[in-house]
């Protein structure tokens, strides 16, 4: 059975922290692929918000 695992986070270095306890946890036979995103959004007061998120495919 083919599984995704979705991570979403404001900063690079937490979506990494996440997505690395996750991977310790799949036999690395079992991954299939990985798939990043880093989208920027312009608020009010010139402040960016920034969102990296990343798929996880893999066997169960």
């Amino acid at each position: 059975m083919i599984k995704v695992k979705l991570f979403d986070q404001e900063h690079e270095k937490d979506l990494e922290l996440e997505m690395n306890k996750f991977l310790e946890k799949i036999d690395e036979q079992k991954l299939i692929d990985i798939k990043y995103n880093v989208a920027a959004i312009q608020e009010e007061e010139d402040e960016q918000i920034y969102c990296f998120s990343s798929m996880v495919i893999y066997r169960k």
